[in-house]
């Protein structure tokens, strides 16, 4: 007996991010639902721009317009949350995103007021993670329908006969995954040849709510007798210049380094020149300063900026 195999198609049904379906149906066939959800959240953290995570946070409704607030809402509560979802929309710039199962609408509306105050950063991480916990429901969905439609059809078959088939099936699906994660001789299997650089980086303007244009960016390495810098040290001839390029309209650094397979260990800093951008701001340059490990040189660097007049936040995804 065969197996379904996932598409585009459901994982955009998962979540609203086209690169988030693309990359699922990429990594997929997924044997079990553990991995899908490994693998959806790594790239959904790591491999999902800023672009892919507003774009997955319009594709829901309002809060207010899911049944499972309207099951539990009155008149006045309904219109509450939309005074206050209306209110968060125009602070934040995207649909107030939480993941309602179980929760009633007074619940709802007081997680809303609870976030509100919230930094525009902070508020802009808190929705992400929401958004990963409706990915793992609907993923949760899609593996429980489709383990159904197979118990329907496995009891037109002999016990034998399927015992066998599904040995069958778990023996395709290995085969797969593996055929995926080969890589060139000389590197480890689980490496894939590269298609991008090693370091990547983009920007938000959370003030905004966009991408941030424009800005200027410079990443270097550290060369120097010691081993790593040292904090407190002043040693600026020992920072060598990498590459730099400027933000375009969807925040994107463009090409800091060239296309390697492995990347050179050893301590490197991307400055974003964040003056030049809000020239009434609190930051004139921010700087990240990072070590990439002998044993991580085959992982990819993306360091995502989070930005506004006066904070900014960032993470690293590899």
């Amino acid at each position: 007996m065969g197996t379904s195999v996932f598409g585009e198609k459901e994982f955009l049904a998962c979540c609203g991010s086209t690169k988030f379906a693309q990359e699922m149906a990429s990594a997929a066939p997924f044997a079990t639902y553990p991995q899908a959800v490994e693998a959806a959240r790594d790239i959904w953290f790591n491999k999902v721009d800023v672009n892919g995570w507003l774009e997955a946070f319009a594709a829901h409704p309002e809060i207010g317009e899911q049944s499972t607030a309207l099951a539990t809402a009155t008149d006045f509560t309904l219109q509450e949350l939309y005074e206050a979802n209306t209110r968060y929309r125009q602070k934040f710039g995207f649909v107030f995103l939480i993941c309602a199962s179980g929760r009633s609408t007074p619940e709802i509306l007081a997680e809303l007021k609870k976030r509100y105050p919230n930094r525009p950063i902070v508020e802009f991480e808190i929705a992400a993670k929401e958004q990963m916990k409706i990915i793992e429901l609907r993923l949760s969905k899609l593996f429980t329908t489709e383990e159904s439609d197979a118990s329907k059809s496995r009891e037109q078959w002999n016990a034998d006969v399927s015992a066998t088939a599904e040995e069958d099936r778990l023996s395709i699906i290995g085969s797969h995954l593996t055929a995926a994660a080969k890589a060139p001789v000389g590197l480890p299997s689980q490496i894939p040849t590269r298609t991008r650089p090693p370091i990547t980086t983009h920007i938000l303007d959370v003030a905004r709510g966009c991408p941030a244009a424009g800005v200027e960016v410079l990443l270097e390495k550290w060369q120097s007798n010691n081993t790593r810098p040292v904090f407190g040290e002043t040693a600026r001839d020992c920072w060598i210049y990498e590459g730099s390029s400027t933000t375009d309209k969807d925040g994107r650094s463009g090409q800091l380094m060239g296309v390697v397979d492995a990347l050179e260990p050893g301590v490197y800093r991307i400055s974003f020149n964040t003056g030049k951008y809000y020239p009434d701001g609190f930051f004139p340059h921010v700087s990240i300063v990072f070590e990439v490990r002998e044993s991580q040189k085959w992982e990819h660097f993306h360091v995502p900026l989070l930005l506004s007049p006066f904070s900014y936040s960032t993470y690293r995804g590899s």
